[in-house]
């Protein structure tokens, strides 16, 4: 027997239908129609073959080359074949496809065509089945791309819910309401929904609405239709349970505004049971993750002013939390603040008692104070200051001394917090006396207490001491004299020279105290009187004075502005002083008027000026 060997390609197959498909339409046929499927292997005539078939994925032997079917909706798809011979196999042939469509039967009257579901709106990926009084029944498919005259079908695309929650605050223990919704929605759309609780199946419901009393990521979605049609994802929301008491944010100690290098803690407080917490800050809205229920600022800058709130989470379920506190605000200022320090009476009488008071900012804010006494410091040309007996950390803000003799100078201070907090020292603030008996005493060359603009004045310091200063206090500033010669300040005076002078010794003493005033008018006369006080029953002598005219007449002398003389004499004598001479004193020439000095009198003690400008 000869064997021929064939040479090229193995056969390929062709699957042919009988109708042809130009006789089918392009391979549509309807439902109940008979057609031919065959499978012919060209070049393979004679030989035996089986063969094997596959429609879609689906393989099935046959030992025939073709079948015939009547078709049904199920028998659509794509179908394609290889033959066998014995070990031997041909390739597969190429697919042809196989439409099968729901046979219509249309004739008058027309059928009324109804949708199940009856819904009016359909959606991409959809089921709907189009429904006739009678047979035929046909289910649309996205992938369609005919349709039959009188159906009407609006596809969209794939809708996403809604996922809205009902709460303001949800306490341990109670609930929450989520409403899931697909729009449009109403109750004949056929929706049911379908819940997921951190990625994970919750449970269906047909109302969209569901009650949660645990903590998470909550997310739902519809579905419809048989089988069912599910629309995309919800936007998640996160549920957490709070507790109903909503913590405090408190400062300790209690102080909203502090001061640049204070300590303050900041504590959340969350008052009942016996839960463990985890705590979150935010600060001016950075949020702050889970630390203790306070931290302490050991010394604060302006960077930790701010809004400060703060949350519990509990230990056992992260998903569990308060609600966010009410906010604090604490404000921290970057300048050390500077008590201010007054005297009264500032001058006074030998053996009086003084008041000091000292006044800083946020005064409830848990002060203390310290009151010290200026001690001269010549050779740093500044004061010392010794701390006044029952003077540390007073809680009052004022300090009595009694018994004041001599003019002497102060200052204060104030101080908060462990570890205590201080301020500046205030700037001292003095007591002037008059009382010549002090240990130091101050003469003035010329001898009178106003003095025109110009004029040669000595400020001469005496005591048994070999240090002096000279100081001024003028406008609330304190200053030294730049002109010393030994015991002796010599200055030109310039209106600026107006004010109160005193003598400080290089051990701590203080002399009486004098007001100088200059007069820069020189056609504005002066009231020429002593500079330091005349003893009661003493006499005195009072005139006035021009720059360019030294003794004048026709002047007018005033007693608390009461005229009390006027005649042309051109001073002023009271040969015996008494208490009622105590007062100030002016005068008057051409119609102006000099400067008021004070008199006061008192009783073998010398008496002092004060004066006015």
């Amino acid at each position: 027997m000869e064997v021929k060997e064939l040479s090229g390609p193995p056969p390929k197959p062709t699957v042919t239908l009988q109708p042809s498909k130009t006789q089918l339409n392009s391979g549509v046929i309807y439902s109940g129609e008979t057609v031919t499927v065959r499978c012919e292997i060209h070049g393979g005539e004679g030989a035996q073959w089986t063969y094997e078939w596959k429609r879609g994925q689906l393989k099935t032997p046959a030992t025939s080359s073709e079948y015939r079917i009547t078709v049904t909706e199920s028998d659509s798809g794509e179908y394609s074949c290889r033959g066998r011979r014995g070990s031997f196999w041909t390739v597969w042939s190429d697919v042809i496809t196989l439409t099968v469509l729901c046979k219509l039967n249309i004739s008058p009257p027309k059928p009324t065509v109804t949708l199940q579901p009856s819904w009016t709106q359909t959606y991409s990926g959809d089921t709907v089945t189009v429904r006739f009084p009678t047979k035929p029944t046909v289910t649309l498919q996205p992938s369609w791309t005919q349709i039959y005259s009188g159906e009407t079908v609006t596809v969209r695309s794939k809708p996403k819910p809604e996922l809205r929650d009902d709460r303001t605050a949800v306490p341990v223990g109670g609930s929450v309401t989520l409403t899931c919704s697909v729009s449009p929605s109403s109750s004949s759309s056929g929706w049911k929904y379908y819940w997921y609780r951190d990625w994970k199946s919750y449970q269906p419901v047909t109302n969209g609405q569901i009650s949660v009393s645990e903590g998470g990521r909550y997310s739902c979605r519809g579905g419809r239709g048989e089988p069912v049609y599910y629309t995309e994802d919800s936007q998640p929301v996160w549920i957490d349970t709070t507790v109903s008491n909503r913590p405090v944010v408190t400062l300790h100690p209690n102080w909203s505004e502090i001061y640049r290098g204070e300590t303050i803690t900041v504590r959340c407080e969350i008052h009942g049971g016996d839960t463990e917490w985890d705590y979150e800050w935010e600060t001016n809205s950075i949020r702050k993750p889970p630390n203790q229920n306070e931290y302490r600022i050991i010394s604060a800058s302006s960077s930790n002013s701010g809004n400060y709130l703060c949350k519990g989470r509990m230990k056992s379920s992260q998903h569990e939390t308060t609600e966010w506190s009410d906010s604090v605000t604490l404000t921290v200022s970057d300048n050390k603040p500077r008590p201010v320090l007054t005297v009264s009476p500032s001058w006074l009488s030998p053996g009086a008692s003084v008041t000091l008071n000292c006044e800083v900012e946020h005064p409830s804010a848990g002060w203390s104070f310290y009151w010290y006494k200026a001690v001269p410091d010549l050779s740093e040309k500044s004061s010392s200051y010794e701390l006044l007996p029952d003077g540390s950390g007073t809680a009052q803000d004022s300090y009595i001394i009694h018994g004041q003799t001599h003019t002497a100078g102060y200052v204060c201070r104030a101080g908060r917090g462990d570890p205590e907090y201080h301020t500046d020292h205030s700037q001292p603030k003095l007591v002037w006396s008059a009382d010549v008996h002090s240990a130091a005493s101050l003469t003035v060359s010329p001898d009178r207490v106003q003095h025109f603009t110009s004029d040669s004045v000595s400020l001469t310091c005496e005591g048994n001491f070999t240090e002096w200063r000279v100081r001024k206090f003028s406008d609330g500033r304190l200053s030294d004299c730049s002109r010393m010669t030994g015991s002796t300040c010599n200055f030109n005076t310039s209106k600026s020279d107006t004010g109160v002078y005193w003598c400080e010794s290089g051990s701590g003493e203080f002399s009486s105290a004098v007001n100088i005033t200059v007069q820069n008018d020189g056609n504005v006369p002066i009231l020429v009187s002593p500079v330091h006080p005349v003893t009661e029953g003493a006499s005195v002598s009072l005139s006035c004075s021009l720059r360019t005219q030294k003794i004048l007449s026709n002047v007018f002398f005033y007693h608390n502005d009461k005229l009390i003389q006027n005649d042309p004499r051109g001073e002023l004598k009271i040969s015996a002083v008494s208490k009622s001479d105590e007062g100030f004193y002016k005068c008057q020439y051409s119609g102006r008027e000099s400067a008021q000095s004070w008199m006061s009198v008192k009783g073998l003690i010398l008496l002092w000026f004060r004066t006015h400008v």
